[in-house]
């Protein structure tokens, strides 16, 4: 189903000012942009478009609200100058499976001051050497990146991040606990 058909299906007989999400993940995307979606989803604060198969996203428009957006799984490799001036609000931006090779190209975000989580997993720019000191560097107003803080410790569920699975019992014994910016390991209660 193509993206424009898509968000009117989406739309469920209501006003694009109404919606306050919008999920159009798996849809196709004709010519690698994005189509259906305007300025007047203007109470917009999440918006999904994974695996639509996204070159670029020079046609999102100005969305004031958008607190989140879910872009993985596509082939996008730069742009993302018009994230910065069009998404002022945004909080969390998933690039997961994108084609991101160097740092520079992601230069553009340091314009978004509310941008605490950002996802890069599988991107080839995640094998540069100090990847992660790199980005932090680069973007101090991050929180999380790939779901780990500067200290390596993972977000909480509460964060808005996390997969909803429990990881409890991974390793019976043994939990990871983050505390005062370092990780501590704990068997049965004891402290190693």
């Amino acid at each position: 189903m193509d993206m424009k058909k898509r968000v009117s299906l989406e739309l469920r007989h209501r006003s694009p000012s109404e919606v306050q999400e919008l999920v159009l993940d798996n849809c196709r995307s004709s010519e690698g942009k994005i189509e259906g979606i305007t300025e007047e989803f203007s109470n917009l604060e999440l918006l999904s478009l994974i695996n639509v198969g996204l070159t670029s996203v020079a046609d999102i428009p100005k969305l004031d609200k958008l607190k989140k957006l879910e872009l993985s799984d596509n082939r996008i490799s730069g742009g993302l100058e018009v994230l910065a001036e069009r998404l002022v609000n945004l909080t969390h931006l998933n690039l997961s499976g994108n084609k991101f090779k160097d740092i520079s190209t992601l230069e553009p975000l340091k314009k978004l001051p509310q941008l605490k989580s950002l996802d890069l997993f599988n991107c080839e720019v995640t094998n540069l050497a100090d990847y992660r000191e790199s980005i932090f560097k680069l973007l101090p107003q991050l929180t999380y990146l790939d779901g780990y803080d500067i200290d390596d410790c993972e977000a909480s569920d509460s964060d808005g991040e996390g997969d909803g699975v429990d990881d409890e019992d991974e390793e019976v014994g043994e939990a990871d606990v983050c505390k005062g910016g370092s990780r501590h390991w704990h068997v049965l209660g004891r402290a190693l």
